[in-house]
């Protein structure tokens, strides 16, 4: 991995892409560089370490973990650096994403994961408070946010034109 990344993007398996490729075209949106793992905590807990402390050295800021069922990626990422870590659960299994949402949001304490909805609204999500993240030392990813939250205002008042 090169440096110049600005959010490594970790998922349990490739099952996982269709939804994690929506956070990772929301950072394009924004022009964030980011890259994209496919790791396992249980399978390959070995690999997420090295992954993870490969990013920090080529000065990731932000870690974006998508997971199903037991979900503890986000958790073994965020047991690893003082990066903030952002968890998307994912749907799947028996509980249809309920048991990810919930490993992923009982951390203990010390070792936080911000926790986002189930899915594709939670990718988009953790997307955007990554933009938000980075935002706060880069103005031209703060212009990009406030052109974003613009643009969703004037869709809004089009869509209520259009009913009157």
């Amino acid at each position: 991995m090169s440096g110049n990344i600005s959010v490594s993007i970790f998922m349990g398996s490739k099952s996982d892409l269709s939804i994690v490729q929506v956070a990772s075209d929301t950072l394009s949106d924004f022009e964030i560089s980011h890259k994209m793992f496919i790791l396992s905590a249980h399978r390959t807990p070995e690999e997420v370490v090295k992954r993870v402390k490969e990013s920090e050295a080529n000065g990731v800021k932000v870690f974006i973990a998508a997971a199903g069922m037991a979900a503890h990626l986000a958790g073994a990422i965020a047991a690893q650096t003082k990066k903030p870590v952002l968890g998307i659960p994912l749907g799947g299994g028996d509980l249809d994403g309920l048991d990810s949402l919930l490993a992923t949001v009982q951390m203990p304490k010390g070792v936080p994961v911000a926790t986002f909805a189930i899915g594709k609204s939670g990718a988009i999500n953790a997307a955007i408070c990554a933009a938000q993240i980075i935002g706060t030392s880069d103005d031209n990813i703060a212009k990009k946010l406030d052109e974003y939250k613009l643009k969703m205002h004037a869709d809004v008042l089009e869509s209520n034109e259009s009913i009157q």
